[in-house]
């Protein structure tokens, strides 16, 4: 069971945690392509461990809305404080450069901005629009925040339909008031569940190694079945810094394994679990095995 392994803090990180960096080529073509046009990719900003590999393969998950966000979580790598505001031209530099990548599969997410009446839903609905333009065979997925509730900008997003909505659930519901202090548990559940009832695949990632127990990860997951997500990601928390909350334990290759027979068996049909899996880890891969 998932409880045999625990490795105290004092302990090296694992030796099943690594990643080897990407040629410098991949880098340098991703960089030309996002940073170089002053664009943000959140595989830089949160400090994803497989940003090489992903760099390698020519591929990122493009960050917009700036690289400020306006909520301070304690587990996540992004700069928080006072954004400035979107950049109008944001969306067509995002579609131009997805074309200049030839991606088959494209990943648009975006720091949480609270201080817009939108919560930059338009920015979402805008960009997948001009990714169908210059990419029309181009299937796009958005990891999106939760829009503080409001259910009109959620129909911006979903009327542009893209072919797959991300939001996390990032951990249980007793730990929302530690990690998610300006998110709800609730109106995140919902949120997929609008999602899913659009007839839009429906996905949410969630971290272990943060203090929940067993019967909390089988309950969280219970519910994500139950309104109707389809997809799941499942990767170990990495404490960023000193700063940030640490790491409570390490889980094993077997238990991440094991959470996807668990996942499967309470009703999702695509998962992705490992210690290194993040958001959009692999995401064309899972699109293409949810569509069979």
């Amino acid at each position: 069971p998932l409880e045999r392994c625990f490795i105290p803090m004092n302990d090296r990180i694992p030796p099943w945690i690594r990643r080897t960096l990407s040629p410098v080529s991949a880098s340098s073509k991703i960089f030309r392509n996002t940073y170089a046009k002053g664009l943000h990719t959140v595989c830089k900003e949160a400090r994803c461990p497989n940003r090489w590999e992903c760099e390698s393969r020519g591929t990122a998950t493009f960050l917009i809305l700036g690289d400020r966000c306006t909520r301070n979580c304690v587990f996540c790598a992004v700069r928080h404080g006072n954004p400035v505001s979107p950049h109008s031209e944001e969306p067509e530099l995002v579609a131009a450069s997805i074309a200049n990548l030839r991606l088959s599969h494209a990943v648009v997410t975006s720091v949480t901005r609270d201080d817009l009446p939108d919560g930059g839903a338009s920015v979402f609905a805008q960009t997948i629009g001009a990714i169908r333009k210059k990419s029309p065979e181009t299937t796009i997925e958005v990891l999106i925040p939760d829009f503080q509730g409001c259910k009109d900008a959620l129909r911006m997003v979903v009327e542009a339909r893209p072919e797959v909505i991300n939001h996390n659930m990032e951990t249980v519901q007793r730990l929302y008031p530690v990690l998610r202090s300006a998110a709800s548990y609730s109106r995140s559940l919902e949120l997929l569940q609008r999602v899913a009832s659009a007839g839009i695949i429906a996905k949410s990632g969630i971290m272990v190694g943060v203090g929940e127990t067993r019967e909390e990860i089988i309950e969280l997951m219970s519910h994500l079945a139950r309104v109707g997500c389809s997809v799941l990601t499942i990767g170990q928390y990495l404490q960023p810094s000193k700063k940030h909350i640490p790491v409570i334990r390490y889980f094993t290759v077997e238990e991440f394994l094991e959470l996807k027979e668990l996942a499967l068996e309470e009703g999702l049909k695509t998962v992705v679990s490992g210690p290194l899996v993040r958001s959009s880890y692999k995401s064309a891969e899972m699109l293409r095995e949810l569509a069979g």
